[in-house]
């Protein structure tokens, strides 16, 4: 009903003031990368407030899933745009689509691992022999690098790691089928806590503070579409608003949460969850306008290269990121 009603609100805006034309030129579609939630709360509160209308924008937000990879997406032609962890976006720029960053509106990673204390684990030294959840399609690249960094192979043994493939949950964790899971600082933990687990009785190992953190949460197209002016212009208003979105939810969390309330089709999200999600999201865009930061690029692209024999990337990547769009959006 939202989102009828936003589409209603739009077409009445456009047609009754000195706005652009609602045509392919001012459309654009953004492909999530995971299911509606505050991950994302930046575009979805960008749609509620108008600030894509005032863009002249008509904006789709696609939600994710479990069975929907934004790389295929894009180069389906099903999406303008799509979000995405930096790691997978350029293993599969290297494997050959021409995907580049316009924006990078998280600064910082909610990456970590959580593991049970009383398994004696007190640092990546201890994972040897221990098994370890992790995600995969796209999400495992930033724990293969650091397992590479560490010398830690991922075959299993003594000597090593062996990787469960988690699925989207943290039942590996709770059902003592795995020593440690993947989870995210703003949603997987709290489910953790959520399921009556005493903090007390875990361990946690931020990327950010191994030194392995990559940027997550990128915006991504197509790099032919660049050379056209008419989507050129498209993103540079889309980015701009976005960036409003985000600064808007950063600073309005209860609000934030619940515009994400009314956009979920699904039902299956509680508001309360939501806030402490935003809550820890507005930590993560923090001191981001929406620039890629080319020193947390290099970052990024020496942690995937420092793979030893396999790394994520074999070579230093040329032409992944462009900051045209940023440097017209924040004029």
């Amino acid at each position: 009903m939202k989102k009828l009603m936003m589409a209603a609100a739009c077409t009445a805006g456009l047609a009754s003031g000195p706005a652009f034309a609602q045509t392919d030129a001012n459309k654009v579609s953004l492909q999530l990368q995971w299911v509606t939630q505050a991950q994302f709360a930046g575009y979805y509160v960008a749609l509620d407030k108008g600030f894509y209308e005032e863009e002249g924008l008509d904006v789709t937000v696609l939600a994710g899933g479990p069975d929907i990879a934004p790389p295929q997406v894009l180069a389906g032609g099903g999406a303008d745009a799509m979000l995405n962890w930096m790691p997978s976006a350029l293993a599969a720029r290297e494997k050959g689509l021409p995907v580049v960053n316009i924006a990078q509106p998280f600064k910082t990673s909610g990456l970590m691992l959580t593991c049970w204390k009383d398994t004696g684990i007190t640092g990546p030294q201890d994972f040897k022999g221990r098994t370890i959840g992790v995600w995969f399609f796209g999400n495992e690249y930033p724990f293969l690098s650091w397992m590479s960094q560490e010398g830690i192979s991922t075959d299993g043994g003594a000597d090593g790691v062996t990787v469960l493939k988690q699925g989207f949950n943290v039942d590996p964790l709770l059902q003592r089928e795995a020593d440690c899971i993947s989870t995210m600082t703003y949603n997987e933990y709290g489910q953790v806590l959520d399921a009556g687990v005493n903090p007390d009785e875990l361990i946690t190992f931020k990327y950010e503070e191994q030194g392995v953190a990559t940027l997550e949460d990128g915006i991504w197209v197509l790099e032919e579409n660049l050379s056209d002016p008419v989507f050129e212009d498209k993103m540079v208003r889309f980015v701009r608003a976005s960036m409003k979105g985000w600064k808007y939810a950063e600073g309005n969390a209860e609000e934030a949460a619940g515009i994400i309330i009314e956009y979920d089709e699904t039902g299956a999200q509680i508001e309360a969850a939501q806030v402490r999600m935003m809550t820890e999201i507005a930590k993560l865009t923090a001191g981001s306008n929406g620039s890629l930061d080319e020193a947390d690029y290099q970052r990024t692209v020496d942690t995937l290269l420092a793979g030893g024999s396999d790394p994520v990337i074999s070579k230093q990547p040329e032409g992944a990121w462009t900051s045209a769009i940023t440097d017209k959006a924040l004029k």
